[in-house]
This record gives structure tokens, sequence and C-alpha cells, in this order.
């Protein structure tokens, strides 16, 4: 495939580098390199990193709808990964938990990911992959500060 460079990233908006590189990461994090599909791998993940989450918690990070989210977790439970409980707390609430099943998927899949990332990434340095990775966290910190829009 012939594919011209991108040039310059002054010649394009960040928003549009960024839909760009999702749908081309998209395409090479297939279900068959991660094991699982990417919504799912990212839930499992979130629930790991955030002991104690809620589906609410979920949507919202996630940037995924309520439904999505049930469809999601349904599948994660029917393939024994994740278990929903009620909040002690709040009997209308789901805390969603990680099973010894699921930490061993995430754990396949996270170094399978890890392996793709040094592909993608491996003409920069290790400084520059850390600066990328402190400069996306920001702007996804300050995109979840964003109201979604009706």
């Amino acid at each position: 495939m012939d594919v011209k460079p991108v040039g310059a990233p002054a010649d394009r908006g960040v928003v549009s580098l960024l839909a760009q590189l999702n749908k081309g990461v998209h395409r090479l994090m297939t279900d068959e390199l991660l094991g699982l599909r990417l919504k799912p791998y990212m839930v499992l993940g979130y629930i790991r990193d955030h002991p104690g989450a809620t589906q609410a918690e979920l949507e919202s990070a996630l940037f995924l709808d309520a439904n999505s989210v049930v469809l999601i977790l349904n599948e994660l439970e029917s393939a024994r990964y994740s278990i929903r409980r009620r909040d002690p707390n709040d009997r209308r609430r789901h805390i969603v938990e990680l099973t010894p099943d699921g930490r061993r998927m995430l754990d396949r899949a996270e170094k399978a990911r890890e392996s793709l990332e040094g592909e993608i990434l491996k003409d920069l340095s290790a400084e520059d992959r850390r600066t990328l990775r402190r400069l996306l966290g920001h702007v996804l910190d300050s995109l979840l500060a964003v109201p979604p829009r009706g």
C-alpha cells in the first residue's frame, strides 16, 4: 500500500491526528492479538486499576454508553472474567470485580499490547515514550473534565 507521509504535526490539527491514530491502533489491536475485543480489554484494565469501580464509572471513564457497558459486562461475566455485585452501601449500584480468570486474560492481553506498543513506538526513545504517555494522560484528563455535548 502506497501511503503519503502525514507531514509535520503543525500541518494538521491535534484532534485529526488523534482520530487517525485511534483508527490505526484499532486496526492493529485485533481480537486475535489481545484474545478479546478492545473494549472488553479496556473495561478489564479499568476494573483492575480501580477496585470497587461501578458501572457508572466505567461509562464515564471509558466514554461508553450505559447499554454498551451492560453488554460488555454481560460478555465478560459469560467468559467468567468479571462479576457484578451489589454495592453494600447503595443497593442500586453494582460494583464490578475481576475474577482470577479475568486477571489471567488481562495479563495475556497486556503482554500483547506491550508488544504492539513496542512496534508502534520503536522509533521513539524511552524518554520520548514517557513524555508521550504523560502528555496523552494530560489530554485524557482534560477530555474527562469536558461535559458531554447533547
